[in-house]
């Protein structure tokens, strides 16, 4: 009997592939079921996605960053390539962030990840398939929503690109470089210290919740995600009342430390904090001055009287390893 075929999307810039891409390629060429293609710009995955419909794969594996599962998904969203019955997706531990990863339980070394993966596409996939909820985002005129997971905005985007443009140049490990940006955060912060060589402070915007009103003012974290962990790798329960969940914390240290608290014990969105507003909701809209807002690696910036939209999309089948 043959093995079913599994298709394998990497993108050798990914952060995480510089070091671990070799690997990959000689597991690939082992498994000869491995139908491995390589694109090195967002824009290639369309052809990507057209060849690897052709052979009909039981799995799609995405070899990336959260920017590089990004595209994937709003190539699988609008591009129609694989009818309407795309296959399951399961994403390797890689790149700088792994938000996407680690909520389907992927974590640690992406070969022992990858050698489950093709180990569970040997039998019956289902005991192992969840359905995710997608966030669509909008904005101008754009023919077609962008496709994503996990969007951060605010102070929350601002701190991101500081991490990204200012400590990871630095070369040291993830876990330092996240120290460091922090520190520099609450220096701004609690210090009241405005430098270049610091996260910049928020810009006034303004959220529409569909259901809760309008909120505005200067945000540290805006965050809005399908996803069931929120921040902290800390899951949030569903209410059922919106797909999306909408977690504002205002430009306070009281406030951040009290949502700091409730997500680290579990009580995010349970009982109401000064400064701090969580909800569930179907559709958000964002409207700021130059406001930064970043889906899953891509970024977006706001305009006066051009809000970005953000609603839910059609779900997706993944597959979830074990925690």
């Amino acid at each position: 009997m043959s093995r079913p075929r599994i298709a394998l999307l990497s993108n050798p810039k990914s952060t995480g592939n510089i070091a671990q891409l070799s690997r990959i390629r000689d597991y690939c060429a082992d498994h000869p079921d491995l139908f491995h293609y390589e694109v090195e710009r967002a824009d290639q995955i369309g052809e990507a996605l057209r060849t690897i419909a052709r052979v009909r794969p039981k799995m799609l594996i995405i070899n990336g960053g959260d920017g590089t599962v990004q595209a994937a998904l709003t190539e699988i969203h609008n591009g129609g390539h694989f009818e309407e019955a795309p296959p399951p997706v399961a994403v390797l531990p890689n790149g700088k962030t792994n938000l996407i990863a680690l909520d389907l339980g992927a974590h640690g070394d992406p070969i022992r990840a990858l050698e489950r993966l093709v180990n569970l596409a040997q039998s019956d996939l289902s005991p192992h398939i969840v359905e995710r909820e997608l966030i669509a985002l909008r904005y101008d005129a754009s023919p077609h929503p962008v496709i994503g997971m996990f969007l951060g905005g605010a102070g929350l985007a601002d701190t991101m690109l500081y991490c990204r443009n200012k400590i990871y140049p630095l070369g040291l490990p993830n876990g330092i470089s996240h120290a460091l940006t922090l520190i520099a955060l609450m220096a701004r912060m609690l210090l009241r210290l405005q430098s270049r060589f610091l996260p910049p402070k928020p810009t006034l915007m303004e959220l529409s919740v569909r259901r809760d009103g309008t909120i505005s003012g200067r945000f540290a974290v805006l965050a809005v995600t399908t996803l069931e962990k929120m921040l902290l790798s800390s899951e949030v329960k569903s209410s059922g009342t919106g797909r999306l969940k909408v977690l504002a914390v205002e430009e306070r240290p009281g406030s951040l430390v009290q949502a700091f608290a409730a997500t680290l014990g579990g009580k995010l969105g349970r009982s109401g904090m000064r400064g701090v507003h969580f909800a569930e909701t179907d559709e958000i809209s964002i409207e700021g001055e130059n406001t930064n807002l970043i889906l899953d690696g891509e970024m977006f910036r706001t305009r006066i009287g051009h809000p970005i939209t953000l609603k839910p999309a059609q779900p997706l089948s993944f597959v979830r390893l074990a925690a």
